[in-house]
């Protein structure tokens, strides 16, 4: 059992050399340039699939993430390399904004702007930015949050509606994958704009993105978070009004602390305390509903019905939320779990044969070996974000739990 956080801030450092190692010589396309769409569970490798958006952007992320950190050479190259073939093949030069899927040779196949995408081309933009000073990328983050706010946001009600076309009309069809409801604002979009916003600010504080992220955390506030259950809610219509009943413990935790880094960002006072109350609501009702006794997280509860399934990326961002709360509020509860959180990623989700981490294990710990390794949602971000995240914070705290 870790037992303090210079240890965990070395196997942290360890699992992270690790997953990089993995994808800077697995993910690489030889083949047809860039990043390959697809790898299974086993490492056998989909030369012809699709490449999306979101993996291509989180792998931009994750590396420039990693040079900023690590200041290693080797990681800002191929954060070099994400950025070149995401802006070649990804941003569409006649109406602006980014695509959502090309083919395994470059050629758009979905050109749909789904928002959330849209998002994830600030996030990682604005992280090579931070990384390595490059003016261009820079600019096309700005240029995209102008494009958010122009195309995507409803002037009506608030908020930013869920997907366009390539030349930005509104499509009947707005979901962001097959799993989700067929809303016109959802949770999910809202958060992973939050986010970007938040690590745009860093580097550009734009009053009117001020403005925005203060909107969006009133949003959250008053229209995401259930007031009754505390949870976040899922889809909603125009107007705000919920269209969905299930529940999604690694979203609640995942947006505790990133409501918190965004309202902290922006050094509003009075914002940071009541975020701060409902940051810790979120985190309490995963530990109290939504974890199981190893502390692992479960995936969603619907209508009573519980997801026994533990997905990689809940158990990741688990792992933030918990330090973040224990930083606002030093309990042992958030000190026991993240690192029960922590023996359970070591013990059941890294994959020390073929690399990475499983998509997810049962409720027994037997890996789902159906699913990706890398795929259109498997991707180097919310794993590798955790780890930065915490080493960053463990650095910044300097003494044991």
């Amino acid at each position: 059992m870790i037992n303090n956080l210079q240890k965990l801030k070395t196997e942290l450092e360890n699992e992270l050399t690790r997953l990089l190692d993995y994808w800077s010589h697995e993910a690489i396309d030889f083949k047809n340039g860039g990043f390959i769409g697809r790898i299974k569970n086993g490492g056998v490798k989909d030369w012809d699939s699709e490449k999306g958006m979101v993996l291509n952007a989180r792998i931009l992320w994750t590396f420039s993430s990693a040079y900023r950190v690590t200041q290693l050479t080797k990681y800002k190259e191929i954060a070099k390399k994400a950025y070149e073939y995401l802006m070649k093949y990804f941003w569409d030069t006649e109406y602006g904004g980014f695509i959502w899927s090309v083919t395994n040779s470059g050629l758009p196949l979905n050109e749909r702007k789904q928002t959330y995408a849209q998002g994830f081309g600030v996030y990682a933009l604005s992280e090579y930015y931070r990384a390595t000073g490059d003016e261009e990328s820079l600019s096309y983050a700005c240029k995209t949050f102008v494009l958010i706010e122009e195309r995507c946001r409803d002037e009506k009600f608030g908020g930013y509606i869920e997907a366009f076309d390539k030349s930005w009309s509104v499509l009947e069809d707005m979901r962001l994958s097959v799993k989700d409801d067929n809303t016109p604002k959802s949770m999910n979009t809202h958060l992973h704009i939050l986010e970007p916003y938040t690590n745009l600010y860093r580097i550009w504080p734009n009053k009117k993105l001020k403005e925005r992220i203060v909107n969006l955390l009133g949003l959250f506030e008053n229209n995401i978070v259930d007031p009754e259950s505390g949870h976040f809610n899922l889809f909603f219509s125009m107007d705000w009004s919920v269209q969905s009943t299930a529940v999604s413990y690694g979203h609640d935790i995942e947006g505790a602390w990133l409501l918190h880094e965004a309202a902290q960002e922006i050094k509003d006072e009075n914002l940071i305390n009541d975020i701060q109350k409902t940051a810790l609501r979120l985190v309490d009702i995963t530990i109290k509903e939504g974890t199981d006794s190893d502390g692992s997280v479960f995936y969603e509860k619907d209508n009573g019905d519980l997801d026994t399934e533990k997905h990689w990326w809940p158990q990741a961002e688990a792992m933030v939320g918990l330090y973040d709360a224990w930083e606002i509020e030093p309990k042992q509860i958030y000190q026991d779990h993240i690192f029960k959180v922590w023996e359970f990623i070591k013990t059941n989700l890294m994959d020390l044969e073929y690399g990475e981490w499983y998509w997810s294990v049962d409720e027994k710990g037997l890996p789902n070996e159906n699913e990706d390794k890398v795929g259109f949602w498997k991707c180097p971000y919310h794993n590798t974000r955790a780890l930065i995240e915490l080493f960053e914070r463990i650095n910044k705290q300097g003494s044991d739990l």
